[in-house]
């Protein structure tokens, strides 16, 4: 191993066991959280509201929503963790630190990135095992299910570091999860199947991203899904690309960082 490799691969190593501490340190305020607020949308929507439901495409109306709540719970916690890890770095300026460091730009992306998804899989096992006090799990394509919940972690962690290197403030963090993601989310079809809607809606939902990413992790979990999963998962990697390309770019030009 050359002595540049070897240097990334410490670097990546240093950054990555930086962000699993950071939030696993302070778990009560990262972990913990999410898991209650699933519980409660799980009561609410899944027993309360889902009595009057009835079945939805064949499943319960607990059974259709629970892969939606892990997917709004990957969504969240993978942006809300590179957000606000590197708009911190930032704010302490140890930013400056890691760009005249010897670390490729691709690891320190990476880096902040793994952290993301490794903090939205972790909750993802959380609010999954909870979820199997309310209902009965059964993934019928464990592949599906695994790639896309890893991209959909991928991209919002993406996210988040674009939203953290144009965030001048910690109010400026907020802005996209209140005004973008949150509405998104509601609007992506968790709590319900778009066939439901006129068809003028349910063309207007498909320029809804999160409805293909909650829809392919629904097919990989219940076998059903209202859009076709090929169009979904390329989609996914497409944006993936896209972004890894833009945030890639930002972070060499010192974009937010060298002020």
């Amino acid at each position: 191993m050359s002595v540049e490799l070897q240097a990334n691969w410490v670097a990546l190593q240093t950054i990555v066991h930086k962000e699993v501490r950071r939030f696993m340190r302070i778990w009560p305020q990262t972990l913990l959280p999410p898991a209650i607020t699933m519980v409660l949308y799980f009561v609410i929507f899944g027993n309360l509201i889902g009595r009057q439901i009835g079945d939805m495409r064949g499943f319960s109306y607990m059974e259709y929503i629970v892969p939606g709540l892990i997917m709004m719970s990957v969504i969240t916690n993978s942006y809300g963790n590179v957000v606000s890890s590197f708009f911190g770095t930032k704010f302490h300026r140890s930013v400056e630190e890691l760009m005249v460091s010897p670390a490729s730009p691709h690891v320190i992306l990476v880096g902040f990135v793994i952290g993301g998804v490794l903090r939205g899989l972790a909750v993802a096992a959380i609010v999954t095992a909870l979820s199997l006090f309310f209902t009965h799990l059964q993934v019928h394509h464990a592949l599906v299910t695994f790639a896309v919940i890893l991209l959909a972690a991928t991209i919002f962690s993406l996210c988040g570091f674009i939203n953290a290197v144009y965030a001048r403030n910690f109010d400026d963090i907020s802005i996209i999860p209140t005004f973008v993601l949150t509405p998104l989310t509601y609007l992506g079809g968790v709590f319900y199947s778009i066939s439901m809607l006129p068809e003028f809606w349910q063309t207007v939902s498909l320029a809804n991203p999160i409805l293909h990413m909650v829809n392919a992790f629904r097919y990989g979990i219940l076998g059903v899904s209202d859009i076709h999963i090929g169009t979904a998962v390329t989609l996914m990697l497409l944006a993936a690309a896209i972004l890894y390309a833009v945030s890639l770019r930002l972070l060499k030009r010192g974009v937010g960082m060298r002020q």
